[in-house]
């Protein structure tokens, strides 16, 4: 992605995963059920503060929590904003 945007701080900026087409059985998801991902790959990253540097770099794949982060849309995708710290973890 080739976006300018540059995230401040502890600040990342996440592509969210696609949502689940079907359950492990194969039943089909309509679009009213399906849950919002808590898994996405990391896009941009800010700097760190100054006694903090970043843990997190491009091209991560996160874990974070279901209403962690601001949703903005930059180059026609959905995407989400949120501090490092609202991130639990790295795949």
């Amino acid at each position: 992605m080739s976006t300018k945007f540059k995230p401040l701080a502890d600040r990342v900026l996440i592509e969210p995963a696609p949502a689940e087409q079907k359950t492990a059985s194969g039943i089909i998801i309509p679009d009213t059920a399906k849950e919002k991902p808590l898994k996405g790959t990391v896009i941009a990253a800010g700097k760190g503060k100054k006694d903090e540097p970043m843990t997190v770099k491009v091209g991560d794949v996160v874990l974070y929590g279901q209403y962690s982060g601001t949703e903005i849309k930059l180059d026609g995708k959905n995407l989400l904003i949120m501090k490092e710290a609202d991130i639990y973890g790295i795949f």
